[in-house]
């Protein structure tokens, strides 16, 4: 009888510290879930990387769309070359004073813009910037002459020189520390706007001529009410962050100043290589088409999108890349890589030269966002500035790309010029010198 009262208390004893350890187990688990979901709550509200854990993929994606709907618009201005072209007799040099005039004032003011932003965010401003866009595009729907052209796509430029860099700054705060995979949310919207922007010229600008500009003004007023929206958001962060300004940037990248001014160096260079390809592409690889091979405006066109599709694939591609394998890699293999493809196009038939502009997109678009990515791991506490400077590049080197190409034309060919750029991304090379950076990180 002892024994059996024994052996019942012990296997009581030994259930009560199961059942404990089990309670502690559940309590803890509750509070890990719990965790969790107040991080993701609060990264819908506040949605920066300084204050909590989590991306917030809304703000991400609404402005990943209005980038599109910015870069659409962009895009229609090369788009409608041709016809402007045919209407008013313009030379290559004056289509390349059109690009320039465009690229320069949206290239400019955005590392000023960056940089005040970065001192005094101006949550607003982005809507604001869209209704310059908005006016210059009925502008050109009825620009008569070629002066008033130029003005018309000054004033889309100053549109899309306010809104990049603080665009990018958004998007910074919103990606929960997952900097490469914002970068590339955003970017692809404007590069799949660039794609689409040749498309939808050539079903509705094309067919209709240059009054019908007007209509994608529309664009600009959706994109308009959306940065709205995400002012609001934007306010509220700030708000957030002033009331728990507990935290601060360190910038955790031990390179000397002399070797983070290299490597900015570097990265000025592969801009260079790939957006002077790249604005020979857009602005002349449809008179290149026509020319060599017979084909159509409407046709050429739609070859044109198939290159800026591949480019828009490309750039999201680049931002999980160079999360994976680093960002040295992606900018040395995107830009040096793209190299054996341009560089066989020119010997090509239709078909192959079109497979070859696809691959070539595809390749060389992962670059951008990994360049953004890394050299704001350079100089992390000044994001809209850097974001400023190599939106501002990407835009006025092409803008220079295309003027240059235009006056190389006139003087030789276009089937010259193209020759000439296809040997551009070999100077990707140069790459391999950049130093392994570590991102920045916050501390208390």
């Amino acid at each position: 009888m002892i024994e059996d009262k024994l052996l019942k208390e012990g296997s009581s004893f030994v259930d009560l510290k199961r059942r404990h350890y089990f309670c502690n187990r559940l309590a803890h688990n509750i509070h890990i879930i719990y965790e969790e979901m107040k991080n993701r709550v609060l990264s819908k509200i506040k949605g920066h990387p300084q204050l909590v854990e989590g991306t917030a993929y809304a703000i991400l994606f609404t402005m990943g769309t209005c980038h599109l709907l910015n870069d659409m618009i962009q895009s229609v201005i090369p788009a409608i070359y041709p016809l402007l072209k045919d209407k008013f007799g313009f030379t290559f040099a004056q289509i390349g004073i059109i690009t320039l005039v465009f690229q320069l004032t949206s290239s400019v003011l955005q590392p000023f813009v960056g940089r005040y932003a970065d001192r005094h965010p101006q949550p607003y401003s982005l809507a604001t910037g869209m209704c310059f866009t908005l006016v210059g595009l009925m502008a050109l729907a009825f620009a008569p002459n070629f002066l008033l052209i130029l003005l018309s796509v000054a004033l889309i430029g100053c549109g899309s020189s306010v809104f990049h860099p603080e665009a990018s700054r958004v998007a910074q705060m919103a990606s929960g520390g997952k900097k490469s995979l914002a970068q590339s949310i955003f970017q692809v919207g404007g590069n799949g706007g660039s794609a689409f922007g040749p498309l939808l010229a050539a079903l509705i600008i094309i067919p209709y001529g240059q009054h019908a500009v007007g209509w994608f003004a529309l664009a600009a007023l959706l994109a308009s009410l959306l940065l709205t929206r995400v002012g609001y958001w934007y306010s509220l962060m700030l708000t957030e962050i002033k009331m728990h300004h507990r935290q601060r940037q360190t910038n955790l990248c031990n390179l000397p100043d002399k070797t983070v001014r290299r490597a900015l160096e570097i990265l000025v260079l592969m801009i260079f290589s790939k957006y002077f390809f790249n604005a020979c592409m857009t602005s002349y690889f449809t008179f290149y088409l026509m020319e060599k091979f017979g084909i159509t405006v409407q046709q050429s066109q739609y070859c044109l999108f198939a290159y800026l599709a591949a480019f828009a694939a490309g750039t999201l591609l680049g931002g999980f890349l160079g999360d994976r394998y680093g960002r040295k890699y992606v900018i040395l293999f995107s830009i040096l890589g793209a190299a054996p493809f341009t560089l066989a196009m020119p010997y090509l038939n239709l078909g192959w030269t079109i497979v070859m502009a696809v691959i070539t997109g595809l390749v060389i678009a992962s670059a951008f966002s990994a360049i953004v990515v890394y050299a704001t791991d350079l100089k992390p506490d000044k994001v809209g500035m850097i974001a400023g400077i190599f939106f501002g590049l990407m835009f006025g080197l092409g803008g220079i790309g295309s003027a240059f190409f235009g006056w190389l034309a006139d003087l030789t060919s276009i089937e010259f010029i193209f020759h000439v750029s296809t040997w551009l991304p070999l100077l990707g090379v140069i790459a391999i010198f950049l130093p392994d950076v570590r991102p920045a990180r916050m501390t208390n």
